[in-house]
């Protein structure tokens, strides 16, 4: 089955099989593998991207659920050679140790702070409470939301996309 999929603003044509997973998709026939498989039942986080918007995990999407839709993957944060707010405060805050769960930490905290421009700290606990950090940097990930929060409180914008 031919389908088409809008993965960060280009339209890309996949025939994948009819239960092929949207994370293999963008790893094995997109090429997009800053996407990581990590459980692959859907509890880790690892696997996050934004679908029409929202955090979904994309080992547990199937493509063909996709097809039509927005998605965007970590690589498509960066903008005009520009990281997203929320990257630039992960590297910053360095809010990771091993990076692996890193990319759907981000995609999750970036779908937080296009709802919630400035959330609490319980608020970033419990929307970000699906992805797992094997590595415990919880409290330098709480600090990154933080400053990207203050950052695009600041008048930057750059949290809309």
């Amino acid at each position: 089955m031919s389908l088409a999929l809008l993965v960060n603003g280009i339209e890309h044509k996949v025939d994948p099989a009819p239960d092929q997973s949207l994370l293999s998709v963008l790893r094995d026939n997109l090429n997009l593998t800053g996407t990581k498989y990590g459980c692959g039942e859907g509890q880790c986080g690892a696997c996050t991207v934004l679908l029409n918007s929202r955090p979904v995990r994309s080992c547990r999407t199937l493509a063909s659920f996709a097809a039509g839709k927005p998605i965007t993957t970590i690589e498509g944060l960066e903008q005009n050679g520009r990281l997203h707010p929320v990257q630039e405060a992960f590297l910053k805050l360095e809010a990771f140790e091993c990076g692996y769960c890193t990319s759907g930490m981000i995609m999750s905290a970036v779908a937080l702070l296009k709802q919630n421009h400035s959330p609490t700290d319980s608020q970033v606990r419990e929307f970000m409470n699906g992805n797992v950090c094997r590595c415990c940097t919880y409290p330098r990930i709480l600090e990154a939301v933080r400053l990207a929060s203050t950052r695009a409180s600041a008048g930057s914008g750059e949290q809309a996309r």
